[in-house]
């Protein structure tokens, strides 16, 4: 039953837009043209640095930490479906037929043209200011654990949990960058870096990283889209009350993204652990193999830690912020894709492209947070170009406004603590429940029974 609280969820990548080294179990596209490729400002073709060698459109991908997978789209415009985006509908210009704007008619505007807007430098990597951010992340977490191990009194210990916790979700999302390939142009310092990130809070760098990339180039598809996608009514109809109430009453959803990585989601095969998982193509073995071995490890120094101080200290410095990181984590990325007064559309079958999953993302304020965990509420624009570094991303989302239009939607203004999302996420809880079967083009619905009482939404 516990599966089903899981809200990360995926199936096979779409076939449209795929920079996999070989083809996954999906069919192979009928519309991508591969002839026309643009670099991107301030790249070298098919190059990141001297070591980095994009896999796009490689079969000989390496097995190193050398050779990573950067998150689509890298350096390609095909054409045939940005053409595709600008054709009508419901309409033109993102008009529906009655002349509203509607958000799930194609965009008037193709991925190149948002590229162009963002300036030059917004695409230049520093991987000096990338490390400067991660030492002073690590000064903040090892100078929070001392001065609550130092005070060890019941005062310090709650302020401790909620500001670890937020500290840890910040190291979470420079892990990110690292696999996103933002980090840097050096694909060893992205992988070494992101390794120790994400190995200190109990997360499967490689792992999630090729599946976290699988979210990024099928995001707003129904089926394909590997993180908090809907549930279908059939799928929704076939669960118990008991799993309903799980999955849709807080806070339980918050806590599922461990799980998420042991089994993934109801229908779909595969850990984020095993080199044999369904998630991953036999090159990736390796890469998976040493995530893995990383995330042992550190639970061995978790075993020792339990037995030098004690179990109760191990759990109060570190079993509590974990789990503070982890409800931040399913908070985040569930209310980039939820949540918004107007219901925005999921995409099926031929009405999807990778612009217009893209533009169902939303970007949030999360106050006094944004800096704290590197503006990942600017999230359109990285879902879109995730190779963007995290400290461009304002400005390259502000550049990117008189492109997009009415398909960006201006974040509501938090306080410096953005409690607001909180209401955000339990109205979106109580509507958000399936879509239909049935449609290329398809909104969430809402169960009025799900909680003993018939009142609609």
């Amino acid at each position: 039953m516990a599966s089903w609280v899981l809200s990360e969820c995926g199936l096979r990548p779409l076939p449209r837009i795929r920079i996999y080294p070989k083809p996954r179990n999906a069919l192979a596209s009928n519309n991508t043209n591969l002839s026309k490729i643009r670099t991107l400002p301030g790249s070298k073709a098919n190059s990141f640095g001297s070591s980095f060698k994009v896999s796009t459109w490689s079969r000989d991908r390496k097995n190193s930490w050398g050779v990573l997978n950067v998150s689509a789209p890298l350096k390609v415009e095909i054409t045939g479906q940005d053409d595709k985006d600008k054709e009508a509908i419901n309409g033109v210009n993102g008009l529906g037929d009655d002349g509203e704007f509607d958000p799930a008619a194609p965009p008037p505007f193709r991925l190149s043209d948002i590229r162009a807007a963002i300036p030059k430098h917004c695409w230049v990597k520093d991987p000096w200011r990338s490390m400067s951010y991660v030492v002073r992340d690590a000064v903040v977490v090892f100078g929070l654990a001392a001065v609550a191990a130092y005070f060890n009194n019941w005062l310090v210990w709650p302020l401790y949990w909620i500001a670890q916790g937020t500290m840890f979700w910040a190291l979470f999302v420079l892990g990110h960058d690292c696999g996103h390939g933002s980090f840097s142009n050096n694909p060893a310092l992205n992988s070494v870096v992101g390794h120790l990130l994400h190995s200190s809070i109990l997360v499967p760098y490689h792992g999630w990283r090729i599946s976290h990339r699988t979210h990024h180039q099928n995001h707003g598809h129904v089926e394909n889209d590997e993180s908090w996608h809907p549930l279908s009514e059939k799928i929704y109809n076939g669960l118990d009350k008991a799993t309903k109430l799980l999955r849709f009453t807080l806070p339980f959803p918050m806590l599922a993204y461990p799980i998420y990585l042991w089994g993934r989601s109801p229908g779909k095969k595969g850990s984020h652990f095993h080199p044999d998982s369904d998630l991953f193509v036999p090159n990736e073995r390796k890469d998976v193999i040493t995530s893995t071995v990383c995330w042992t490890a550190m639970v061995g120094v978790l075993a020792y830690l339990s037995f030098a101080m004690g179990p109760m200290q191990l759990l109060k410095l570190y079993g509590i912020p974990y789990s503070i990181f982890v409800m931040w984590l399913d908070l985040v990325t569930y209310l980039h894709h939820h949540g918004h007064e107007e219901k925005l559309p999921w995409y099926r079958g031929k009405e999807w492209s990778y612009l217009r999953g893209g533009l169902t993302t939303l970007d949030r304020d999360y106050g006094w947070i944004n800096n704290i965990h590197h503006d990942i509420g600017t999230h359109v624009i990285h879902h879109l170009f995730p190779q963007i570094p995290h400290y461009h991303l304002i400005e390259a989302t502000e550049a990117a406004k008189p492109v997009l239009r009415k398909y960006y939607r201006e974040p509501k203004k938090s306080g410096p603590v953005p409690f607001h999302l909180f209401g955000v996420l339990i109205r979106s809880m109580k509507q958000d429940h399936y879509v239909s079967d049935n449609g290329d083009v398809v909104y969430y619905q809402t169960d009025p029974q799900i909680y003993g009482t018939r009142k609609s939404d």
